[in-house]
């Protein structure tokens, strides 16, 4: 039998950002039981760890950073070894309708869900830290494609932002070969899904019947996707976004 598979993580090395819980933690123990070596990074030491324990494999790093932090992201990439991919997950929301909008959460917003991966990955490149052939992969959001909610504005603009940047990253970095892509979720159970407290689960229970699959998504979902673009097989895959939403685009 052959051991073909265009997929796996075989001797690369991954960098994870948000890898605390969610989707990240899932994309981090999913790409570990794809072969990959990775470098798994949160704000949260016991959160992180616990992640790090369920990574398959040997080899890994975990290094604690808030990347909102100047000094926090220049350790960060001083200590991580030669990189193949990064999954730029770090992320949070906060629901606020437009007359009750806040300056700083305005502010806070961006600088975790846009900000901090622009600069991780500006940083990474300038530093030479991102081999030649490498995939960079962005968490973006249905919401910042048009799928709108109450009080759900900052989140949407955070997540346009995102896929705006790396389409444009895509063109800027092609010609040292490294691929720039995203991923869209749709609605996914995860702890980020609890803090929207403005939405009755009643509301929630409607909400999940716009999905024609019935169901909100698993963070694994969206982490088997994040490896395919990882991985070799997607090797002519630049500047694309992969939306995983169990079909909620198409209402």
């Amino acid at each position: 039998m052959s051991n073909y598979n265009p997929f796996t993580l075989e001797g690369k090395t991954i960098l994870v950002t948000g890898a605390s819980s969610g989707i990240g933690q899932s994309t981090a123990i999913e790409c570990s039981k794809m072969g990959a070596r990775l470098v798994v990074t949160g704000r949260n030491k016991e959160r992180l760890q616990e992640t790090f324990e369920k990574l398959e494999g040997d080899g890994h790093v975990q290094i604690i950073a808030e990347l909102t932090e100047p000094d926090d992201v220049k350790r960060l990439v001083e200590e991580t070894i030669m990189l193949d991919g990064l999954v730029n997950n770090a992320g949070y929301n906060v629901m606020q309708l437009v007359p009750f909008i806040k300056q700083n959460d305005l502010r806070r917003i961006f600088d975790v869900n846009t900000l901090s991966s622009i600069y991780l990955t500006h940083a990474l490149i300038k530093a030479k830290k991102l081999q030649k052939g490498s995939s960079v992969v962005f968490t973006s959001s249905i919401s910042g494609r048009g799928v709108c909610s109450p009080g759900n504005g900052l989140y949407c603009a955070t997540k346009a932002a995102v896929s705006a940047f790396a389409r444009n990253a895509a063109v800027d970095l092609a010609g040292k070969q490294i691929r720039c892509n995203s991923v869209a979720p749709g609605m996914i159970e995860t702890p980020l899904k609890e803090g929207k407290s403005l939405i009755t689960e009643e509301q929630w229970q409607t909400n999940m019947q716009l999905y024609p699959l019935k169901r909100f998504g698993r963070p694994e979902d969206v982490a088997h996707a994040i490896v395919y673009l990882l991985s070799d097989a997607a090797s002519w895959i630049t500047g694309s976004e992969l939306v995983v939403d169990g079909g909620r685009s198409l209402k």
